[in-house]
């Protein structure tokens, strides 16, 4: 099953800030970590989160440092902040109500 280009772009700030919130990480490591959990339903390239992760720290959802990885390169880490939690929590809650609303709407009728 193939999702909706529309569909998965809607959420994609939501996702980006569901998956800081379980902890910091960088641009590529984000775009890993939700095509994992997509297993396939869709797929994001680097590309995707970049201009997300730009204008969710404009808007100081999220800050970014910069930091030594592993292998001595820089790597760009994004954090959520507090303001982050809160709007993931507001989002979270519209998804929620939005997904129950369209699977009330598209169930089969019995009968």
């Amino acid at each position: 099953m193939k999702s909706d280009k529309e569909l998965v772009g809607a959420s994609t700030a939501v996702i980006i800030l569901g998956v800081l919130a379980r902890e910091p990480s960088y641009g590529y490591q984000i775009v890993k970590r939700v095509n994992e959990a997509a297993d396939g339903v869709w797929e994001w390239q680097e590309g995707t989160v970049y201009p997300v992760l730009h204008k969710l720290e404009k808007d100081k959802l999220v800050r970014a440092q910069w930091q030594e990885a592993d292998t001595g390169r820089q790597r760009k880490y994004y954090y959520i902040t507090a303001a982050g939690r809160d709007a993931l929590s507001t989002q979270a809650e519209r998804w929620k109500a939005f997904n129950g609303i369209v699977a009330q709407l598209v169930e089969t009728p019995h009968g």
